[in-house]
């Protein structure tokens, strides 16, 4: 069984804002689907699972990432002002919390194709809605 794989973006912040690049140029083939997610304080994202596909997600501000590996649960807390990097095998349940004051970013590449009438993901509900 693969597992659940992180990595810290280095993230480059002015008084603009910030830049990051969410997969390096060696990475960047074999994605089929890429999607950008702005999500508020208090709000949850993802409470799923993907059958087929890998999904490589890129997180900026402040969050709480739960995901299974096994049986465990386990839980990383992406600090304000950084970028960490999951990538999560098919079948790993994975989510994210706001538990900031301000929303935050979600940068996410999978390998499948979004196809409404096949979904590729499943609820899996890490979180309470």
């Amino acid at each position: 069984m693969r597992r659940v794989t992180i990595t810290r973006i280095k993230v480059h912040a002015d008084r603009r804002g910030a830049v990051f690049e969410p997969l390096e140029p060696q990475l960047l083939a074999g994605w089929r689907n890429v999607h950008a997610v702005i999500t508020e304080p208090g709000a949850v994202r993802g409470n799923h699972r993907h059958l087929r596909g890998t999904e490589l997600t890129a997180v900026y501000g402040e969050a709480l990432v739960r995901y299974r590996d096994g049986e465990a649960t386990r839980e990383a807390l992406v600090p304000e002002g950084e970028v960490w990097r999951f990538e999560f095998p098919p079948g790993v349940p994975h989510a994210f919390k706001n538990t900031g004051t301000r929303p935050f970013v979600l940068v996410s590449f999978n390998t499948e194709l979004h196809n409404q009438a096949a979904p590729d993901a499943e609820l899996v509900e890490l979180f309470p809605a």
